[in-house]
Order: C-alpha cells, then structure tokens, then sequence
C-alpha cells in the first residue's frame, strides 16, 4: 500500500518534493492557494532575473557609443529614450506562464493530484482545505509543509503598507518612478538598485547596517557599493527609519538623524516572515514564530514523527535552490530513500553587476570556527576573458584549510558569479584537495579559468 502524501505549498520547495515522492511511490495531493511555482516563479528570483536581464541590455547601449561614430552612438541615446516598462513587465510575465505550464504538465504526467485551495491542519493526520464555498477533508500518512514566507513589513512602515512596495508587488509597478527609495541594503535592495538605476530611476538605498549585504562577506560589500555609486545610486548607511509619511503622492522617510528621504515610490526589501496561523499548525503539534516552524531537524526535515518542512519554512534558507533540495530531501526520506540535507553547501548569488556568489566558508567565517587558513585571490584586471567584455571589475578568492589542504569555501565577484560558484560548490561536495582542483582544466579565455589561476599562485 502507497504512502499517502500530502505537500501543502508548490513553491520551490513544494513542486520537487511532490515530484520526487510520486516517482518513488507515494500518492501525492499538493495544495496551493495561488500558483503553482510559488512566490519564486511569480512575484521573486524568475521575474527580477528577467527585469535584471533587461536592464543588463540597457546598460549595453549606455555604453556601446566608445565604439560607434557618432551618428550611431546618438541612435543609441534614442533608444534609451524609448524604454518601454510594459513591454519589459510582459516580457516577464510571458516567462513566469511558461514556466508555471511546465510545472502543472509535470504534475499530471506524475499523476500528482493538485488542489487549489487554502490549507489547515484539524489534527496531525487531517488536513482541512477550503476550495470556494466547499471544504475537504483529506487523510494523509505523512505532509510536508510547503508554505513559504511573505515580504517583512516592520514598523514604521506599516502605517503606509498601502502605498509602498515589497518584493512581491514591486513588479506590479504601473510605471517606471522617476524617484525610489529601497529600505534595506540586502541581497534583494541590491539587485533592485542595480535594475532601477540601469532603467534611470534615481535610487537611494537605506541601511541600518554600515555597509551593503551585510549577512555576506565584507569583501563583496567593497565591490558592490562603489559600483552602485558609480550608477548615481545614493547609499545611506548606518541610518535607520524612524517615521514614514504620504504627503501630495510622495513618500517621506524620517531618518533616525533627523534627515527626510523624499521619492516617488518605496521598496521595502526588509526581510521574509512565516506566518502558520492559517495553517493551524498548532493542531498537529507544531510550533513556530516568525522565522518558521520550531524544531525542524537540518538534516532530514523532519519536525514530527509524520511531518516533515521545506523552504523558508524551516528557517534555515530563504534560497530557492536550498528549498528545492530540503523538498527532495524530505521526500526521499519519507520514502524510504536515505537523504541528507547541506545547509552549509548551499551558494549564495546576487545578480547585482559585476554578480556576487559564495559557498562554504569565507575566511573570516572559518577563522571564527578556529580553522586555520590559506587563500589564493586572483583579480578579474588579470583575467582575459573579463577584459574582452569590458568586465574586470572583481576577484575570485578560494579558502582552504591550511593544515589538510581541503577546499573550504570561496567568494567571488566576477561576470557570470551565479554560474561560476557551481565548480566550487562540487569541490566542496567531493570534499577535494587543493591539489586536486588544480588538475581540472579549464577552457580559455573565461571567467571560470580564475578558479584554476587563483590555485595556481
């Protein structure tokens, strides 16, 4: 007899983890609320990569006129005139359904049975799901919850929610601002300084910390702020909101020195939050906050004898890839196949110019651990690939435990990062050798090969 399964989500976490679990067996119900392909596919990491691609495009033009005549080049400055944000939005729009298709095809080729509706816990064995006007009951043996976070909105914003943005809506922007202040100089205010700035809109970027992307490396920090200042992105660090107004359409930030930020429109790029109320996690004996689900396990998922977490649910990432594998994970554990979830091999990347990316442990990180270290740095101004594309702004460094040569982690900040953190990433997997990464062979010229001539020093 099939285990039944119930996936309460079909985000990023949600999708695979159902998926994995019918092609071993089981008798999966997904239920969402909204789209299949969650906050990711719709309104996060697919839809700013297609915004961030556009306003990569638009960046080519601003400087492709040091290799035109004239005429050419003033051609150039026309078509930057003539940006169209509509255009762009159903550019993004035409991809999320093209994805989101591929995602319920799978579904029913796996004979995963999907309902829309919005889920509760009655016990630890039941789920109650109300679909418009009906409510179901549906058993299951074993669920797993799915049910991802929404954007963080903290006070003093929330006395203007209705009139500012957060990660989820900002793509609904009904026309480009002439002016926009992001609160928050994370990974999500980055990337959204670097699109808005490319597409002309004048950026300030507020940030209680003194420095950008603060959870990450100090060295990336370096790179990116006077990049972003180099775009005329105003940074405002170390300062902090303390009073947020509308006054004739515009918003007005007080800032804790007594200095207003005055724009057209405000993201809020805070941070995540769980909310499980709806879910009444309490009745299967779950217990959370507003970071997740309490006492999940980081290495099998598992919060209950029964239910196991996925996603930024459990706290632990709020990385689509990382929900991804803690899905697969889950599954295959409640299915009998043996899975071990990383937390610590997951990479990061931020699709800021020139792009971010780490994986493992960055050298301060490992000499906090008591890890003594080697690194080798190599600067993209040596790399020939980089210098074709005009590009050579960055470093690749590769940390490595001094005493056993082992590959510990690495940071960099190159063209294509995002791509390039992967050979990385697999070393670390394979648990390599400086010594044996040394022998890969990489094609040149490119970017990557900076992996092999930053060993090579």
């Amino acid at each position: 007899m099939s285990i039944k399964l119930v996936v309460i989500g079909a985000g990023p976490a949600g999708y695979p983890a159902a998926l994995t679990a019918a092609k071993l067996g089981a008798e999966v119900t997904v239920i969402e609320k909204a789209h299949a392909g969650g906050v990711c596919l719709h309104s996060g990491c697919i839809p700013s990569k297609s915004l961030l691609d556009a306003a990569h495009r638009f960046d080519v033009i601003k400087n492709i006129s040091s290799l035109c005549d004239e005429p050419a080049s003033a051609s150039a400055q026309t078509l930057l005139q003539q940006i169209s944000w509509p255009k762009i939005q159903s550019r993004q729009q035409a991809v999320t359904q093209k994805l989101t298709l591929g995602i319920t095809g799978l579904f029913r080729q796996a004979k995963v049975n999907v309902v829309s509706g919005i889920a509760s816990f009655k016990d630890k064995n039941t789920l109650l799901v109300k679909t418009g006007q009906e409510e179901l009951e549906i058993p299951f043996d074993y669920a797993i919850v799915c049910s991802g976070s929404t954007a963080f909105v903290p006070p003093p914003f929330d006395k203007i929610r209705e009139h500012i943005y957060d990660n989820s809506n900002i793509f609904t922007l009904p026309k480009l601002p002439k002016t926009l202040t992001i609160v928050g100089g994370g990974v999500i205010g980055c990337e959204f300084a670097t699109l808005m700035s490319s597409l002309g809109v004048k950026v300030s970027v507020i940030e209680m910390q003194p420095r950008l992307l603060p959870t990450l490396d100090e060295s990336l920090s370096r790179v990116i702020q006077p990049n972003l200042q180099k775009r005329g992105v105003t940074l405002l660090l170390g300062k902090k909101a303390v009073d947020a107004r509308v006054e004739n359409n515009q918003k007005i930030l007080t800032l804790d020195d007594g200095s207003e930020v005055m724009s057209d429109e405000v993201l809020a790029a805070i941070g995540r939050s769980c909310d499980l109320s709806e879910l009444k996690a309490e009745n299967a004996g779950l217990s959370w906050d507003r970071k997740g689900l309490k006492n999940v396990n980081p290495h099998t998922l598992q919060v209950t004898e029964n239910i196991y977490a996925a996603g930024d649910v459990t706290g632990l990432s709020l990385l689509a890839h990382a929900a991804t594998r803690q899905g697969i994970t889950a599954a295959s554990n409640i299915c009998g196949k043996t899975s071990v979830y990383h937390n610590e091999l997951v990479p990061n990347a931020v699709y800021t110019s020139p792009e971010l990316a780490s994986v493992g442990l960055s050298k301060q990180q490992a000499l906090t651990q008591g890890i003594e270290t080697k690194t080798y740095k190599y600067f993209m101004l040596a790399n020939g690939r980089a210098l074709t594309m005009d590009a050579a702004e960055g470093f690749v460094e590769i940390v490595a435990d001094k005493n056993s040569d082992k590959i510990l982690g690495a940071v960099m900040a190159a063209p294509n990062a995002s791509e390039i953190i992967s050979t990385v990433t697999v070393a670390l997997e394979a648990d390599l050798t400086v010594e044996q990464l040394k022998k890969v062979i990489f094609p040149h010229p490119t970017v990557c090969e900076s992996i092999g001539d930053a060993l090579a020093k």
